[in-house]
This record gives structure tokens, sequence and C-alpha cells, in this order.
């Protein structure tokens, strides 16, 4: 089982603008022509922030004409928040605080050996880095700027923690690039 963050970003690092809106990112490419229906094929259970669940909810008809489902994911979902949130009707939504670790430990239980994905957002996947939990970075640039918005990675990352695995053109406006977390090097100011 591995940790992943796989995610989208703009070419200067958001992953999201300003007021959460995900608008830039819809013109660049096919979700089923990406990498994307292989990824999750293969994660057993997910993680994301309350700006990610909540913008789910608010874009449930565009969801469900994107992925099939007003939502979604069939995985076990864990939900960060400290507010109370609406659960979304038969899904398995679970809302949680605090430390990411033990939220961890009963992800890879839930996963039954496949991948944990830690949809979003950047600081939660940074929770998970600092930790020592992350390991890999999935990042789609698309070929956009928005001078402003939600970071990709709100950490600070100086020594060779990240190791470039593979690239990939997905399309013409869009490229992967595949991160391994070096674990021994990874956590706190790495």
């Amino acid at each position: 089982m591995r940790t992943q963050y796989y995610t989208a970003t703009s070419l200067d690092g958001f992953i999201a603008t300003e007021d959460d809106a995900l608008d830039w990112l819809f013109p660049l490419g096919d979700l089923s022509a990406s990498s994307y229906p292989a990824f999750v094929a293969e994660v057993g259970a997910v993680a994301m922030g309350s700006a990610t669940y909540e913008w789910i909810l608010r874009h449930a008809e565009q969801v469900e004409a994107e992925a099939g489902s007003r939502w979604p994911y069939w995985q076990p979902t864990w939900v960060f928040t400290r507010r109370s949130l609406p659960p979304v009707p038969g899904a398995d939504v679970r809302f949680v605080a605090g430390d990411v670790g033990p939220v961890h430990a009963a992800m890879r239980a839930a996963a039954g050996g496949k991948n944990a994905w830690i949809v979003g957002g950047g600081d939660l996947a940074g929770q998970f880095f600092d930790a020592g939990l992350l390991d890999d970075v999935i990042v789609q640039v698309g070929s956009v700027t928005l001078g402003r918005g939600k970071p990709l990675f709100p950490r600070r990352v100086l020594h060779p923690v990240l190791r470039l695995v593979s690239v990939q053109q997905m399309s013409s406006g869009m490229v992967e690039l595949r991160y391994e977390v070096e674990r021994s090097l990874a956590g706190g100011d790495a």
C-alpha cells in the first residue's frame, strides 16, 4: 500500500483559485484519457479536507456528469474538518479532526492492500508528508497560471526528498509528474 497525493495544479503552483474554483482545470483535458482511471482503480481509501468535500457537494451535478455519480468515490473517505458538515447519503464518509497518524492507520486497515489517496488540499497532503506517511506525489500540471490561489504543497522541501520517477504528456495542455518521497529524508523542514 502506498499513500499518494494525486492532484492537478496550475503552472504557477495552485490547485484552486482563492475561492476554491476549479473551472481553470476542466478545459485542459479529458479525465478518461488521463492516468486517473488506472490510478483510482488501485485506491482503497481516500482522505480530503473540508474545502475539497464542500466543493464536491456544491458541484454535485458537474461531478455526476464527469464521474457518473454525485459522490465520485466508492472507497471509504475520511474528511478532515472541525466543523459539522452534511453527510452524503449512501457514501462511506467519516468526519475526523486532528493528527493524520491515527487516521492513516484506519485508512490502511480499510484499504485492503490498495493505496490511500490524499485528494487534497495541499495542506492536508503536507500534514501526511510532515508525519512521514506520504509515499508519492503525482501532479498533473496544466498550461495555465492563476496568479493566486490555494497552493499545491504549502511546505518547504529543500533537500532532494522528492525523486522524479516519471514524466508523461497527458494532452497539449497537461503534463504529469510523478515523484517518490524519500522517507529517510522527509518530514519537518526537509
